[in-house]
């Protein structure tokens, strides 16, 4: 990225902005090959969140103003909520089960009930259980209906393959963050021969796509990370290396008394970076803070330690407690020892703050320092 920093504008014909459009064009085909798709169907933007944001816009903009019906479930991610309920002349939402898994027939129930003006969303995996939803089933449900699908893989890719020019989908977001590039960059494909209005006008940059000056350093990180990723054996490999630390944390994890695993037993039916755990007696924001102080950077499974106190859309539409949670993933730079300093953390922290709270079902550990 360092050699781009100071790039031409890649819409240039002279010598710089030819080598800036070179380069702009190289990280396209990294993207492509590791999504399974040509590099004329991704579009680089700013992030999945735009991505995803670009999808519905495109999609409603084929209708009528409030003529589009879009299904999807509670468990997709906020991005996909928000734009939807924006764009949306009618909302569907479809059920899920205790691990997260959409449920068909409510999908194919919404999508009969209004044919050619139908948007489904169907994530590849659950961004915080890591739950893998049955995509092509969904695919085929909407190749039948005439409805368009739109695929967030932003949780999944670079950890399970995809192919998207086989996928059956219209569009399918992601994000270079997630899979080792930089912030900032991200990707929507679109199906070959859909043509759809951009969601940014002022340009005629992306192929008349996306308008604006291109993030040619951006762009450069996520396509070298994306290619270390398609070459043969890299994902697959990281995949498996991610799966076995996952298992062991998981497994040292469940042997706390009042913790349970959130999604899928079965770790063919869920990511292999992903672990959620629900916690009994004790609240998600001191744990968080407990074992950031052991040197282990986690998450909470709902919102309560980031912009909003409401509790995780996910776990509710699961019908799990959603108020006391912790999420842990592993990626590429993952170590054993990472482990097992979390393995010996997490029940250190967890039997500190339940003496604190007086064990299991007695009162929080925030009630206890409002107390004083």
């Amino acid at each position: 990225m360092l050699e781009w920093l100071d790039s031409a504008d890649p819409g240039r014909v002279h010598t710089e902005g030819r080598m800036a459009r070179f380069a702009l064009e190289d990280a396209r085909d990294g993207v492509a090959s590791l999504l399974g798709t040509r590099p004329r169907q991704v579009i680089f933007t700013s992030g999945a969140t735009e991505a995803i944001n670009a999808a519905v816009f495109g999609a409603a903009a084929r209708h009528a103003p409030g003529s589009m019906r879009i299904v999807l479930a509670a468990v997709e991610h906020s991005a996909v909520r928000d734009a939807s309920e924006r764009h949306a002349g009618e909302l569907a939402w479809a059920g899920v089960d205790r691990t997260g898994l959409i449920d068909l027939d409510q999908i194919r129930w919404a999508v009969a009930g209004a044919p050619g003006s139908v948007m489904v969303h169907c994530q590849l995996a659950n961004h915080e259980v890591g739950t893998l939803q049955p995509v092509a089933e969904v695919a085929s449900i909407c190749r039948e209906h005439g409805a368009m699908l739109h695929v967030d893989a932003a949780a999944g890719a670079g950890h399970v393959e995809i192919a998207f020019d086989d996928l059956g989908a219209d569009f399918l977001s992601v994000s270079s963050a997630k899979i080792g590039g930089p912030r900032g960059a991200g990707a929507l494909l679109v199906r070959r021969g859909l043509r759809v209005d951009p969601f940014i006008v002022g340009g005629m940059q992306e192929r008349a796509r996306r308008g604006g000056l291109e993030n040619v350093p951006a762009a450069v990180g996520f396509g070298a990370a994306a290619a270390e990723l398609a070459s043969p054996g890299t994902l697959a490999g990281e995949a498996d290396a991610e799966s076995s630390l996952i298992s062991q944390l998981r497994e040292a994890s469940l042997r706390i008394d009042g913790v349970e695993a959130f999604g899928p037993a079965d770790p063919g039916l869920r990511l292999p970076s992903l672990l959620c755990l629900g916690l009994a007696g004790v609240e998600a924001e001191p744990v968080l803070i407990g074992l950031d102080q052991a040197g282990i950077a986690a998450h909470s499974g709902s919102s309560c330690s980031s912009e909003s106190l409401e509790p995780s859309p996910v776990l509710e539409a699961m019908g799990v407690d959603a108020e006391r949670s912790l999420r842990l993933s592993v990626g590429w730079s993952s170590r054993q020892s990472d482990i097992d300093r979390a393995a010996t953390a997490l029940p250190e922290v967890v039997a500190r703050l339940r003496a604190l709270a007086g064990g299991p079902g007695g009162p929080s550990w925030v009630e206890k320092v409002n107390r004083g």
